[in-house]
C-alpha cells in the first residue's frame, strides 16, 4: 500500500472505534469485539492481482485457514479470489460462500477416501501430499479420466524460517514428499510417468518468518523439477505450479512490508521462467490480505500493579489471540489505547502489561508497553488482528466468542458496520458443551444408559 492507503486504514479504525463505542456495539454489555476494514481487505486483493499481471494464467486463492467465516470469504468470492481448503469444514464454509468447485483447492494432508471421492467427483482441485494418498486416488479413478486438476506437494527441504511451527519445508517436515531423501525425486517423475492424470506439483515454504529468498528457493526446486519432470516424458504433463502463500506480515508498524510486488520481484529474480506463460500459477495467501485490516477491541474492566508493574485486565486474551500470548516473541502485536468515548488517548505515558480475562497467569497480549495511562471503562486495540484471531477461537475457561463486523468509512467520517458474525451468548457456550446429554454419564453409572444411536 502506498502512505496515503496507510493512512486511510489508521484513520478509518480509529473512526470505526469511535462508532462502535457509540453504537454501543463496544462497551459494558458487549465488552469485546472484532473489526474489519472491508475496504482495507479490497485493496490487498488488487494489489496482489497487479503484482502478478503478465503472461501467466494465475488463480490467487484465499487460505480459509487464516479466516473462516462465511461473509468474508463471500467478499473475497466477489472480489473474484478462488480459496484453498485444508478440511471438511473450510470445503462447506467456501462453498457456503458462493465458490464453485472449479475455483476450490483442497490441501489437507490427512484427507479421508471420501473426502478425495467428493473432490474427484466434483472437479475440486487437489493435491495429494504423499505417495498413499496417490494410491487411494488411483483406485478411486480406476482407469476414469479425473475431472480436476490433481497435483503432488514436494517438500524442497531448502530450511527453517523464524518461526519452527510455521516452517514447512523443513528436512523433517510433515508435509509432502521430501525432495532431498534418497530416491524420492526419481520416485516422484516415476509417480508422474504412470499417472498422466498428475498435472500439478505444489510447493509452500512456511508462512511468518519466513524470508522471501527462502520462498523463492521453495518456488524455484518446484519449477526445475517440474522442468525436469516435463522433459524427462517428453510432453507438457505438468501445466500447473501451484506455489503457495506465505507472504509474511510486518507487526512492526503500520506499513505493508514485504508487499506482493517486492515477492515477485523475487520470484523474477530466482526464477525467471516461472512468469512466462508456459505454467498456469496458483497462489495461496492468507494471513498477508487480511491481518492489517483487523482489529480487536476490548473494554479495560480493572487496572492495578504488581511488583511496580501496571496491569490492565481487559477481554480480549488467549481466547482471541493465542498465538501472541502462547508465543509473544513470534506474535507480537501492537497496541493502542483509547478513551471511553473510542477516542485515541493523549497524555502522560505509562508502562504497563495488557492482561486478558483467561485464569492463567501467562494470558497476557503485551508486556512492558509504554502506551498512554490506562483506566477502568478505557477501550484497548489489538492492530493486525485480521487473520487467524476472529476465526481461530480458543474455548479456554468457556469464553464465548465474540461478534465480528465489517466496516466502510466515507467521506466526512461515515462509518457503516455490517455484521459478519453474532457474539456467542453464554448460553450458546453452554449448549455447545453437551447440555442436550447432561445425563448421560449419570445414567451410564445408574445402569439407565441410552445406547448410543445408530449403534
Amino acid at each position: 500500500m502506498t502512505s496515503g492507503s496507510v493512512h486511510r486504514r489508521g484513520a478509518a479504525r480509529e473512526a470505526a472505534l469511535a462508532r462502535a463505542v457509540e453504537d454501543g456495539l463496544l462497551g459494558p454489555h458487549a465488552p469485546l469485539i472484532g473489526l474489519l476494514d472491508v475496504d482495507g481487505v479490497l485493496a490487498a486483493v488488487e494489489a496482489l492481482n497487479e503484482a502478478f499481471e503478465g503472461p501467466a494464467a494465475v488463480q490467487h486463492t484465499f487460505a480459509a485457514k487464516a479466516c473462516g467465516l462465511v461473509p468474508v470469504l463471500r467478499l473475497l468470492a466477489e472480489a473474484g479470489m478462488g480459496c484453498e481448503v485444508a478440511s471438511p469444514g473450510e470445503l462447506e464454509q467456501a462453498l457456503a460462500a458462493g465458490f464453485t468447485h472449479d475455483r476450490l483447492v483442497f490441501d489437507s494432508p490427512a484427507k479421508t477416501v471420501q473426502e478425495l471421492d467428493f473432490a474427484l467427483a466434483h472437479g475440486i482441485a487437489i493435491n495429494l501430499d504423499n505417495f498413499q494418498e496417490m494410491a487411494r486416488v488411483d483406485r478411486l479413478l480406476a482407469g476414469r479420466e479425473a475431472c480436476g486438476p490433481i497435483g503432488l506437494r514436494v517438500n524442497p527441504q531448502v530450511g527453517a524460517g523464524a518461526i519452527g511451527a510455521m516452517s514447512t519445508a523443513t528436512a523433517t517436515s510433515k508435509f509432502g514428499v521430501a525432495l532431498r531423501d534418497e530416491g524420492a525425486v526419481d520416485a516422484v517423475i516415476e509417480a508422474f510417468a504412470r499417472r498422466p492424470w498428475l498435472n500439478r506439483l505444489h510447493a509452500h515454504v512456511g508462512s511468518q518468518g519466513c524470508p522471501l529468498p527462502l520462498i523463492a528457493q521453495g518456488v524455484r526446486a518446484a519449477y526445475e523439477l517440474a522442468e525436469r519432470i516435463n522433459t524427462e516424458l517428453g510432453r507438457a504433463q505438468i501445466t500447473g505450479l501451484d506455489i503457495g502463500g506465505g507472504l509474511p506480515v510486518n507487526f512492526d508498524d503500520e506499513d505493508d512490508r514485504p508487499t506482493y510486488a517486492d515477492y515477485v520481484a523475487e520470484l523474477r529474480t530466482a526464477v525467471p521462467g516461472l512468469f512466462d506463460g508456459r505454467y498456469a500459477l496458483i497462489t495461496e495467501f492468507g494471513r498477508s490480505l487480511l491481518a492489517k485490516s483487523g482489529t480487536i477491541g476490548s473494554i479495560v474492566e480493572y487496572t492495578k500493579s504488581a511488583g511496580g508493574r501496571r496491569i490492565a485486565v481487559t477481554h480480549a486474551g488467549a481466547q482471541v489471540a493465542t498465538r501472541t500470548v502462547f508465543m509473544p516473541d513470534a506474535w507480537p502485536l501492537r497496541v493502542g489505547v483509547f478513551d471511553a468515548a473510542g477516542r485515541p488517548k493523549q497524555g502522560p505515558t505509562e508502562v504497563v502489561d495488557i492482561a486478558g480475562p483467561c485464569c492463567f497467569a501467562g494470558d497476557l497480549t503485551a508486556t512492558g508497553r509504554e502506551l498512554a495511562a490506562v483506566e477502568p471503562g478505557d477501550v484497548v486495540a489489538l492492530y493486525d488482528t485480521g487473520a487467524y484471531y476472529f476465526s481461530s477461537h480458543f474455548s479456554y475457561n468457556s469464553l464465548p466468542r465474540p461478534a465480528v463486523y465489517g466496516y466502510r468509512t466515507y467521506s466526512g467520517g461515515r462509518v457503516v458496520f455490517a455484521l459478519v458474525r453474532e457474539a456467542q451468548s453464554v448460553r450458546g457456550v453452554v449448549e455447545e458443551s453437551g447440555l442436550s446429554q447432561a445425563d448421560a454419564l449419570v445414567g451410564l453409572c445408574s445402569g439407565n444408559a441410552v445406547t448410543h444411536p445408530g449403534r
